[in-house]
This record gives structure tokens, C-alpha cells and sequence, in this order.
């Protein structure tokens, strides 16, 4: 396999306005996306973000460390051309959302399920139109149709950089419901995560901690909490 790495090439990073929004300047150039699009995005907290990630790079540059351009790479070159499709696929999760599938024993982990899950649900049916039903088990039991249609109209109303946050919230979390009530600020990242997590911290204090699987968690989290900022970033100021 290659080591080989694209070089840094120049010496100023700035900021400025554009068409639509703020891009990065290398050396008074804009950069661009994989797919040669000029990287402007539509807030300057994001742009700033990308500033610091493009100057925080030394000899060579390392996708890995910038997830800022990355996200916002996505945005522009991936969600924005299929965004229909993207939102669908979001969408779904209302019909399979992780906090309505209940345990059917023991008794203590339904009810801390139930303690922690059942008030973000009763916000979602007024905050967002949906009134969805926890069941017993993992077998599918479909979810009422208006309000799988209202989560849906409010999941294609994103835009796009907004969309592209929103699939991280909602595919690490595995709930649509959470993914809304971080993106409404309803719940901050750090206590949706907590509660996207009720069913592995119950297995831990049986079980203990499995380190393999703590540390893979721990990526995920930092992928959520990235999300959670990107998204209220990404909001213009009215």
C-alpha cells in the first residue's frame, strides 16, 4: 500500500465571504471538494472550523485530523446530489426508532428503559408530530402512517449540510427521535448519547466493561458529538 500523502503546499490560511456563504483561502485560493466544487459553506463558525483543521496541518496532509472538511466535503459532494434519497433513508428510522423497541425482561431494565426513553417520546408527539408506540421485543410492529409522514416532511426539510450532521445523529444513535431532539436542541449531545446508550450501560454493570467494545463507543461518541456541532453550526442566523 502507497504511504504517500499529499504535501502541504502554502503558507496562509484565511477566511472569506462567497457567494452563498464563507470558504477557505489557501494562499487567497479557495479549496475545493473531492469532486472540484468550491468549498463554501453557509455559516462562518464552519468555515473558521475548516481554517483551523487546514492550519493545524504540517507536512503532510491528513484527512483524518480535518473531520470538519470532511463532514462538509459530504455534504456538498454526496448528500446534496442524492438528498431525496438521504432523507428517505433517515426517514425509516421513525418506523424502527431504537426507543420503541422495549425489553421484554428483566424487569429493572424495562422500567430504566421506560424511565429514560418514554419522555422523549411524549416530546416527539408534541414537539414533532409523532406519536409513536413502544413494543415488547425486536419483531418490527409498524409505526402509525401521519406520523411516520410528518417525521419525514421534517427530515426532508434539512438542507443539506444540515442532512449530512443529521445521518451521523441518527445512524450512531439508531433514533430518529434523538437525532430530532439534538438537532432542536431539546437534548443536548452528550445526555442523547446517554440515552442511546441504556441498553450497553445496562450490559456493562452486569457484565463489566468489554474494552474492545468501550473503545469502539468511544469513537462513536466523538462521531455524535462532532454531528451535534456541525448541525447547529450550519444554521444561518435570522
Amino acid at each position: 500500500m502507497s504511504n504517500w500523502a499529499a504535501k502541504r503546499f502554502w503558507k496562509e490560511t484565511t477566511v472569506a465571504e462567497a457567494d452563498e456563504g464563507f470558504q477557505v483561502l489557501l494562499d487567497g485560493r479557495g479549496v475545493k471538494t473531492p469532486a472540484k466544487v468550491p468549498l463554501v459553506v453557509p455559516t462562518r463558525a464552519l468555515a473558521d472550523a475548516m481554517a483551523a483543521e487546514w492550519e493545524a496541518q504540517e507536512d503532510a496532509i491528513d484527512p483524518n485530523r480535518m473531520p470538519v472538511t470532511r463532514m462538509a466535503n459530504s455534504a456538498i459532494d454526496k448528500v446534496a446530489v442524492q438528498h431525496a434519497a438521504v432523507a428517505d433513508m433517515l426517514a425509516a428510522y421513525g418506523d424502527s426508532d431504537l426507543l420503541c423497541y422495549r425489553a421484554t425482561e428483566p424487569r429493572e431494565l424495562i422500567a430504566r428503559q421506560a424511565e429514560h426513553w418514554d419522555p422523549v417520546l411524549d416530546w416527539a408527539a408534541k414537539a414533532l408530530g409523532a406519536h409513536l408506540v413502544p413494543v415488547s421485543g425486536i419483531m418490527h410492529s409498524a409505526q402509525d402512517a401521519a406520523s411516520v409522514e410528518s417525521l419525514t416532511r421534517q427530515v426532508h426539510a434539512l438542507d443539506h449540510f444540515q442532512l449530512a450532521a443529521f445521518h451521523d445523529l441518527v445512524a450512531i444513535s439508531g433514533s430518529l427521535v434523538l437525532g430530532f431532539a439534538v438537532a432542536a436542541k431539546h437534548l443536548d449531545q452528550a445526555r442523547a448519547w446517554e440515552l442511546s446508550r441504556v441498553d450497553e450501560t445496562w450490559q456493562q454493570e452486569q457484565w463489566g466493561v468489554d474494552e474492545e467494545a468501550h473503545e469502539q463507543a468511544e469513537k462513536k461518541r466523538d462521531a455524535f458529538a462532532l454531528a451535534a456541532w456541525f448541525f447547529a453550526a450550519s444554521q444561518r442566523e435570522t
